[in-house]
Order: C-alpha cells, then structure tokens, then sequence
C-alpha cells in the first residue's frame, strides 16, 4: 500500500513541481495523474454516442452510465433495490430537483439547519410558495445544531435539510438526525459535498431520503457532474413541475399529454454527460486504493496539526470546535484587525492556496459573527442594490467573511506547515 507520501509523487508531483500548497479541499478536490490516464485511455479506445438510442456507441455510453451509477451506490453501501442516482450538473442541481418537487403544502414544514449552503436555503422559496411553513434550525457557539428534536417536534412533517459536515467550519452534524425526523414523519435530505470527500457514509445505516454531491468535490475530476442519491420510495413522491428531451416515455402537442420516465430517467434532464460520467470509475479506483479509513485518518491527523497551532495563537480566532470532537477537515478563521481578503492574499503570494469570503453560506457566518436577523435585515434593506461586503460590514459594525483552510488526500505536513507561517506573520507584523 502507498504511502501518502509516495502517493503524492505519483499523482500529485505538480504541486511540488510549482511549490504550491493547496488547502481548498472544501472548494474543490485535486485530480491525481492516474485519473486522466484512465481516462484518455478510455476515449483513445472507445467510440461513445448519445445514450437515447441504440447504436453501438449509443450502447457503450449506456453501459458507462449504468456502471457509473452501480459504482455510486457501492460507494454508498447500498444498491439498486432501494436507492437510484439521478446525475446531475454538480450537488445545486441535485438539491433543486428535490426543492422544484417535492410536495409542499400548508400542512408540511420545511425545516432547515441554519448551517448550511445557499443552493439548500433556497429551497425555502418553493416551499413558501406551496404555503408551507418554514423552520430554522439554530445554532450554538460552537456552530453545532442547538436542540434540534425541539423543532422537529413542534412540525407536522415536511422535508428536514441540512449538511453531513459544514462547508464553513467543519462540524459535522449528527447523522441521527436522519432517524429521528423520520420518527415525526419528515423526509430527509442531507447534502455531503463536504462530508463524502474523506469520510465513509453508509446509506444502509443512515437512510436519507435525498443526498446531495458533487464529484469534484471527492477526486478533483470530472467537473460538471454531481448526483442526487436517493430512496427509490422517496424519489417517487416527488412530483417534476416540467418535462425535458430524455425524461419522457411521451410528450404530445396535438393531445396535450405527457408522461415521465420511471425512477431516475423522469429527472434526468436532456443529454447526461456521458463522456464526463464514464470518468467517475478511476476516480473511485483512487479513492479505493487509498482507503477512506487511511484517508479519514490522514485529514484529520493534519487538521490537528493545523488547529492545534492556530488554536494557540492569540491573533486568531478560529470558528466552530477547536478540537477534532465532529469535525472534518475544514477549518474557518480570521486574524484579528485584518481583513480576511489581507490573509487571503498573503497566502497566495506565499504560494498557499487558503479561501476567503462566507463560502456561500449564510445562516453559519451569521451565527459565527454574531449577526442578529433584525440587525442583518435592517442593513440589508437600508442597503439594497446598493449592497456591498464592505457597505455590511460597516453597517453591522461586524467582521463579515472568514478564512477558510481544508485538508484532502494531497496534503502534506509541509504545506500545513507554510499556511501556519502566513498566519503566523501577521503576529509579527502586529508587534
């Protein structure tokens, strides 16, 4: 078996070739060198056609889909007899397929974890359209859910959404949730863009109704595809608001009628990337050769070498756990009195690829910064299109957007150990 060290060499010997430190697995995972091999090998070798016939490029297209979408459901622990995968663009499409059709109504909830990504609020605005009540989850000062069975227990059932792991400060919430809103009647969807990448998720033992992801997140490559992972029960009561080339057993203009394809045909939209999709099979090999419990351990045996140094410095102030008690591999902090694009770009010209904003999540950022919603509101409608970070920020009389640092199967201790230095230069400037 490879060690991390040598596997770097093999796969990822670009980063050492340019100097580069990257730690922004949580915005997207690096491909290794074997994955494009893979690859270019495949199409040097293949003749792939549109899927919807049934030529013979039309038919190794097919297979390519149909194994890809075996691998997913293994990589899952589950298979085809009770979950099915719709590939998607990247883990936003996935969600909005749910939020476009699932059956709101006034007698259902949509409960939300303030903790989580844009592409999952917004699935409050279908909701509120069908007149379905909307519910936020709070959070504590550690940035974990505080209480959560509380509000599910005030809610006749609905759709409960929130992230296996936060793409702001790495919590990683509990899992049990999924077990408990089922219990008072909600469907489940978790997204695990951040939680998949370098953690085992076995949907026997957690059955979400709907989970989320993309791809690039987990091996760098193919971008462009991601995947709705879902309960073929659930699938089934969702209900498409809009038919497409590809999701139709019929469509008639002249008789007005339509009908969906069953399963995950009905929400396939048009042409699935299928020359993208037969990609995903050597990122999962890597994936497997490495191991997810050695990966696993790799991130977070990093991520304490990280924390442990930051969590020391009086300078910083770190957001979320400061210590591995669930948590991933990501890391949000600022410096105090600079701002984070400062510590953003100081890093880049020390060749440390780091991350600076609010990471399109709103509802943690708050929470972290201590923004109240009446404070937010009234800056925000004082603000309008007039809107800017640094027009809020002044308003709020508050910090707004962070650092963010996140481990994957390519860092090493020296690039740990260079993003340190950045942040550590900032003491001595101060002083």
């Amino acid at each position: 078996m490879l060690s991390f060290a040598e596997l770097r060499r093999r796969e990822f010997a670009r980063l050492d070739a340019q100097h580069h430190a990257y730690l922004d697995y949580t915005g997207a995972a690096l491909y290794g060198a074997s994955q494009l091999r893979a690859h270019l090998a495949l199409l040097e070798d293949g003749v792939f056609g549109n899927p919807h016939s049934d030529s013979a490029p039309s038919r190794a297209s097919t297979e390519a889909i149909d194994h890809a979408r075996r691998t997913v459901l293994r990589f899952f622990d589950v298979d085809e007899s009770t979950y099915d995968v719709c590939f998607t663009a990247n883990t936003t499409a996935a969600i909005k397929l749910v939020a476009e059709s699932y059956p709101f109504g006034p007698d259902t909830s949509f409960v939300l974890s303030a903790d989580n990504h844009n592409s999952v609020v917004g699935i409050r605005e279908y909701a509120r359209r069908a007149g379905a009540r909307v519910r936020v989850l709070p959070l504590d000062e550690e940035l974990r859910l505080r209480d959560p069975l509380s509000v599910l227990d005030e809610e006749r059932g609905g759709l409960l959404a929130f992230p296996a792991q936060s793409n702001f400060s790495g919590v990683r919430h509990p899992l049990s949730l999924v077990d408990a809103a089922h219990a008072r009647g909600f469907d489940v969807l978790i997204d695990i863009a951040a939680y998949a990448p370098s953690r085992a998720l076995s949907l026997r033992e957690c059955p979400a109704d709907f989970a989320a992801l993309s791809f690039y997140k987990l091996f760098g490559y193919p971008t462009g595809i991601g995947a709705l992972v879902a309960r073929r029960d659930a699938l089934s009561r969702l209900r498409r608001p809009w038919f497409s080339g590809g999701t139709l057993l019929y469509a008639s203009v002249a008789a007005d009628r339509h009908q969906l394809r069953p399963r995950h045909e009905g929400f396939e939209d048009g042409t699935q990337n299928f020359l993208g999709i037969a990609a995903l099979d050597a990122g999962f090999a890597l994936l497997s050769e490495v191991g997810m419990p050695r990966l696993s351990a790799h991130v977070a045996r990093l991520t304490r070498m990280f924390l442990d140094e930051v969590t020391s410095m009086s300078h910083v102030r770190v957001y979320g756990p400061r210590d591995l008690t669930d948590r991933g591999g990501t890391v949000a902090f600022n410096v105090h009195d600079v701002p984070y694009d400062v510590v953003e770009q100081r890093a880049r010209e020390a060749g440390v690829s780091l991350r600076g904003g609010c990471f399109c999540n709103p509802g943690a950022s708050e929470a972290a910064f201590g923004l109240e919603g009446a404070r937010v509101a009234s800056c925000l409608d004082d603000l309008g299109a007039d809107f800017s970070v640094e027009r809020f920020s002044a308003c709020a009389e508050s910090t707004v957007g962070a650092v963010r640092a996140s481990f994957g199967m390519a860092t090493n201790e020296d690039d740990v150990r260079r993003a340190i230095d950045v942040i550590a230069a900032f003491r001595r400037v101060a002083a």
